[in-house]
């Protein structure tokens, strides 16, 4: 028998209760990106682009609490030590013994370099294609974080853009978008969709950007990379390196920034 079935958690979530995280995931982005930034932007006295971060921010510390209150109802406690196992935070495992192998580490050398090929080479691509297919998926004006840089001089000195990253490190990786789809979701999944979750991962992932829904196709290849090895090796800090890699080359523009440097 495959290791990986061998040692399925005992309480798997139905369909229903997939579809509901989802749906509470997507719906509160999709609520702030077109309903609350429209209304408000013309009367917050920040950039456009600031504060539409600051939403999208709000909406990952929504994914912190909503994984959380999952995890206090599924497990008991929020004692991460005793849902270690639980939430695959935890050191990779042969796929064959289920037994713990550091060299399995070394996975991440070729991971990370063709997460980095498709974040920058084939997700755009993938996007203006998707884009081109139905128009009315392409990103408005005024809805890139590239809009920050428009105005370089205004960021200069303005620190805070890194206490901003910091949340959206948190909500995007650690503790909210990455966990809850990697370590609360995915190991709860098996039941309903057998060998394939990892797959059902990467599709309700990519369907859940309702706030950036030109970014859809690119999050269901993105969220492939990062669900099949922390399904395979059982260890949900592959999708958290895989995907904060892109936050990395975030938080270098952030400090370009604030330095003056861009």
């Amino acid at each position: 028998m495959d290791a990986n079935t061998s040692h399925q958690p005992n309480e798997q979530f139905s369909l229903a209760k997939i579809l509901l995280i989802w749906l509470a995931v997507s719906a509160p982005m999709g609520i702030l990106a077109w309903v609350i930034f429209p209304a408000f932007r013309e009367r917050v006295s920040m950039h456009p682009g600031l504060f539409l971060w600051i939403l999208m921010i709000a909406g990952l510390l929504w994914e912190v609490i909503l994984s959380f209150v999952i995890l206090y109802r599924d497990s008991g406690t929020l004692n991460l030590a005793a849902i270690r196992q639980r939430t695959w935070r935890q050191q990779p495992r042969d796929p064959r013994t289920n037994e713990p192998r550091r060299r399995l580490w070394w996975w991440l050398v070729p991971l990370v370099l063709l997460a980095t090929a498709v974040e920058f080479a084939v997700n755009p691509a993938l996007t203006r294609a998707w884009t081109s297919l139905f128009p009315f998926f392409v990103e408005p004006p005024g809805y890139s974080l590239e809009a920050l840089m428009d105005t370089p001089a205004e960021w200069v000195g303005a620190w805070y853009l890194l206490g901003l990253w910091l949340l959206q490190f948190i909500g995007n990786y650690l503790w909210g978008e990455e966990f809850l789809w990697r370590s609360v979701l995915l190991p709860r999944m098996q039941g309903v969709f057998g060998k394939w979750d990892w797959l059902a991962n990467a599709f309700l992932f990519g369907t859940a950007h309702w706030g950036k829904p030109w970014h859809i196709p690119s999050g269901i290849i993105s969220g492939m990379l990062y669900a099949y090895p922390s399904r395979r090796l059982r260890s949900a800090w592959f999708g958290f390196i895989l995907h904060a890699t892109d936050g990395v080359f975030f938080l270098f523009i952030m400090l370009g920034l604030v330095l003056g440097l861009v």
